[in-house]
C-alpha cells in the first residue's frame, strides 16, 4: 500500500468504542476523518468530505451515484453491519467501488435486544417504570411468555439467535424465510412454515428480513389484518419493511395489541411522527446494534476489508 489513505468513518461512536480497529487503521498507513455529527450524514454533509477519500466505514448514510461522482479516489466502502441497502450496488461497481459487509457481526447484540423488547412489551416495562417515577402505584396486568407461539419472519443469523435465546422461555417457534436453513431450523427445534402461517399463528410476530423491493411495505393493512387479534408486533429489522401508516391504524384499532420497534421508514424519525402519540408502542432510536462488543468485533473487520482492498488483497465478504 503506497502513500498515506484518507478513511472518512460515519458510523458513530468509533473513537469511543473501536480504538483497537482505529490503531490497525493508522498502523496502516491510513488517516481517519471521524462522524462529527453523531448520525447519519446528509448528502449534503458528504459532499465536503469525499473528494480525497479512499475508503469509507459506513453507517447508515445513502452511497449513491451523486456521492459516488464526487468521489473519484474512492476504492471501498466497509458497511458498519450488515445491510446494504442505503448503498447502490449496481453504481458502486460501475464506479470501481468495492464494497462489504459484516455477516453477522451484530447478530448477538439485535437479537438481545429483540428479546429485551419482547419482555418489555407483554409485560409493560417502559410503562410500569414511568407510572412509578411519577408516583403512582399502577400495578398494570401483562401477559407471560410461556406457552406462546413466536413467529419470525426471515430465518437468518440473527432470528436464529432469537430462536436459541427463546428455548428457555418454553415458547414454540416457527419461522418463514424464502431459502431457509433446515437444519438449523431442525437444531433450534423451529418450525419452518408460510409466512401467513406466521402472521396468523403468532402471538409474537418479529421482523428478521432484509430490506428488498419485494419486501418493502409487506407489513401493510392486509397483514396486520391477518394477525391473531391481540398479538404483538416487533420491527428490530429495517424500517422499510413496515408500512406506518399500516401499523398505527392496527395499533390504533386495537387489531394488534402492541408492538416495539427499533427502526423506522425515515431515519432520524421525526418527532411528530404518529405513532409516538399511542401508548401501546415501544420505540427505540435504531439501536439494536449499539453494544460496547458489536463495535470491537465489527470495528476490527471493517478495518482489516480496508486495508486489505488498499493493498490490493481480495477483502471478506464482498457484496
Amino acid at each position: 500500500m503506497s502513500g498515506l489513505k484518507k478513511v472518512l468513518v460515519t458510523a458513530t461512536n468509533y473513537s469511543a468504542l473501536c480504538a483497537e480497529a482505529k490503531r490497525l487503521l493508522e498502523e496502516g498507513g491510513c488517516e481517519m476523518i471521524e462522524n462529527k455529527v453523531g448520525r447519519p450524514h446528509t448528502f449534503e454533509e458528504l459532499v465536503p468530505l469525499v473528494a480525497d477519500i479512499d475508503g469509507v466505514i459506513a453507517g447508515v448514510d445513502t452511497w449513491d451515484e451523486p456521492v459516488f461522482k464526487l468521489a473519484p479516489k474512492l476504492k471501498a466502502i466497509a458497511r458498519f453491519g450488515v445491510g446494504v441497502d442505503n448503498i447502490d450496488l449496481a453504481k458502486a461497481k460501475e464506479y470501481g467501488v468495492k464494497v462489504t459487509n459484516v455477516p453477522g457481526g451484530n447478530a448477538n447484540a439485535v437479537a438481545e435486544l429483540t428479546v429485551g423488547l419482547l419482555l418489555s412489551l407483554i409485560r409493560n416495562i417502559p410503562s410500569l417504570h414511568q407510572s412509578a417515577r411519577l408516583g403512582y402505584w399502577d400495578r398494570q396486568v401483562g401477559e407471560e411468555l410461556a406457552g406462546k407461539t413466536v413467529g419470525l419472519l426471515g430465518f437468518g443469523n440473527i432470528a436464529q439467535m432469537v430462536a436459541k435465546k427463546l428455548r428457555g422461555f418454553d415458547v414454540s417457534v416457527i419461522a418463514y424465510d424464502k431459502y431457509p436453513n433446515t437444519a438449523k431450523a431442525e437444531e433450534l427445534g423451529v418450525e419452518l412454515v408460510t409466512s401467513d402461517d406466521v402472521l396468523s399463528r403468532g402471538d409474537i410476530v418479529s421482523m428478521h428480513l432484509p430490506s428488498l423491493k419485494e419486501t418493502r411495505h409487506m407489513m401493510n393493512d392486509a397483514a396486520f389484518a391477518m394477525m391473531k387479534r391481540g398479538a404483538y408486533f416487533l420491527n428490530t429489522a429495517r424500517g422499510a419493511l413496515v408500512d406506518e401508516q399500516a401499523l398505527y391504524r392496527a395499533l390504533e384499532s386495537g387489531t394488534i395489541a402492541g408492538a416495539a420497534i427499533d427502526v423506522y421508514e425515515s431515519e432520524p424519525v421525526s418527532a411528530d411522527n404518529p405513532l409516538f402519540k399511542l401508548d401501546n408502542i415501544i420505540t427505540t432510536p435504531h439501536t439494536a446494534a449499539e453494544t460496547a462488543e458489536t463495535y470491537r468485533r465489527v470495528g476490527l473487520v471493517t478495518a482489516q476489508a480496508l486495508l486489505d482492498v488498499f493493498a490490493g488483497k481480495e477483502p471478506a465478504n464482498p457484496v
